[in-house]
């Protein structure tokens, strides 16, 4: 089992992922949202000439702001700063569209993306369309090393949905998701197995799959209710709650689309954003305010110990320890977390201190 931060880029704060491999962290995910934080591939490259171990990629890179070339030219830069331990996570998009009022981009234009990718940082020459033209493409120069291709630079995908999980097994060295309940892992490791057999790859056990998601290391006597637990977690919590009424409302408010875990503040915190000062069409600014960064005070009510069960990796350590062996006999090979921004440092030690050891 590996343990990885995700942490909010910040230009000033990059020597968060510093101290993560300090602590004996192995990964260091950097997401790519151009609305909310400083760009990732800046803090990355701080991060890549100030560690020299822990391993420091996208966490996740967003195909609907930058072209592919664009993409595999950026952390091919990366790569040349930090060789060998350089990574690119991605997914369609969920974060960096959303808080622009968009969609995440569409799977089928995804795979394409992958296969370009794929290709690009392979060193090889692809066919790549541009609004309509297609044109062979290849890195130029690569002996002067402006980039480097030469240390293998695996490419993690972030999917849930079944035609995104066949996308990662055709082009993906790994798979990142959310949730990661035992019975889950298992279904999507089939259907990505699936993906790439269909387009004649094989996954090995060199294949990696992570899991996303905040936690918080209870001491005896704590409770899901207390403040310090509801700080750690609730960006997290909130998060996915401004989620899941995206898609709410985008499928017609279907009541069908609200978690159970939400079912009990779902009409007040429905009530809540019908009570915002922008237009409804503007409102996603508002939605997606503090996203995984901080929790809005006023959503604190919302950060409930049923949604806490259900979407964070939190109780004792005795507990956490026994929930993360079930999962990595499920097939899981590393924990992710992403707490909120101002609780990172005590989250981390906690982890490395309490859980970590464990493992090792």
């Amino acid at each position: 089992m590996k343990f990885a931060v995700t942490i909010d880029p910040n230009i000033n704060r990059w020597d968060l992922i510093r101290y993560a491999e300090e602590l004996g962290y192995d990964r260091a995910w950097v997401p790519d949202s151009q609305m909310i934080w400083s760009d990732c591939y800046a803090t990355l490259a701080l991060a890549a000439v100030n560690t020299k171990r822990i391993e420091i990629g996208t966490g996740v890179a967003i195909p609907g702001t930058r072209i592919a070339p664009v993409t595999a030219h950026s952390i091919g830069t990366i790569n040349q700063l930090a060789p060998g331990r350089t990574f690119l996570g991605i997914g369609t998009g969920h974060t960096a569209m959303r808080v622009m009022g968009q969609d995440p981009m569409p799977v089928k234009e995804f795979r394409e993306y992958l296969r370009v990718l794929r290709s690009l940082l392979d060193g090889d020459a692809v066919d790549y369309t541009f609004r309509g033209r297609t044109q062979e493409i290849q890195f130029l120069h690569r002996d002067r090393y402006y980039l480097n291709l030469d240390n293998k630079i695996p490419i993690y995908v972030a999917a849930n949905g079944p035609k995104a999980l066949e996308a990662t097994g055709a082009y993906g060295d790994g798979w990142v998701t959310i949730g990661g309940a035992p019975n889950e892992i298992s279904d999507k490791l089939e259907r990505i197995h699936g993906g790439a057999a269909a387009v004649g790859r094989s996954l090995d056990d060199n294949f990696q799959t992570s899991v996303l998601t905040a936690g918080c290391v209870l001491r005896p006597g704590e409770k899901l209710t207390d403040d310090r637990v509801i700080d750690e977690v609730g960006s997290w919590v909130t998060c996915e709650l401004h989620f899941f009424y995206e898609i709410w409302k985008k499928y017609g408010e279907n009541d069908d689309m609200v978690p159970a875990h939400f079912a009990n503040v779902w009409e007040e915190y429905v009530d809540r954003v019908s009570k915002f000062s922008l237009p409804e069409d503007a409102r996603f600014r508002q939605i997606h305010d503090g996203h995984c960064t901080y929790m809005q005070p006023e959503e604190r009510k919302f950060v409930t110990p049923e949604a806490i069960k259900a979407t964070c990796l939190a109780g004792t350590p005795e507990e956490i320890i026994e929930e993360m062996k079930a999962r990595e006999k499920s097939g899981l090979q590393e924990l992710n977390i992403l707490p909120d921004a101002d609780q990172a440092h005590k989250v981390y030690r906690d982890f490395a201190e309490l859980v970590m050891p464990a493992f090792r």
